[in-house]
């Protein structure tokens, strides 16, 4: 079943639900800033991805600004970061399986269906 990393109030995301909502394959909503996703479920993400971490982040987040810009952090580092700030990953994230794609243009996940 497909899953989608989502965040009610992001645009993009809300275009890539509705992208899966009109396939209309069977998907589980995953609402990551409330559940956020542990090191071990971000590092598994990131290999599905096939990125490093530091694609992953939104980087114009002001906690990204504020607390890792400009510093030299190991993928582990970053990996933490997102896990204790939710809000840096971005979105949408489509998986199906071993495969995921970030949703950004939204059109991408159209890739996984």
């Amino acid at each position: 079943m497909l899953k989608i990393f989502h965040n009610p109030r992001c645009s993009k995301s809300r275009q890539g639900l509705a992208i899966l909502e009109e396939s209309k394959v069977p998907f589980e909503i995953i609402k990551y800033l409330d559940q956020p996703p542990t090191i071990e479920e971000l590092t598994i993400l990131i290999k599905k991805l096939d990125i490093s971490p530091i694609q992953l982040i939104r980087k114009g987040e002001a906690v990204w600004k504020e607390n890792y810009k400009g510093k030299t952090l190991t993928d582990t580092q970053i990996i933490e970061a997102m896990s204790t700030y939710p809000k840096l990953i971005e979105r949408p994230i489509v998986i199906d399986g071993n495969k995921a794609v970030i949703g950004r243009p939204p059109v991408l996940i159209k890739d996984l269906l």
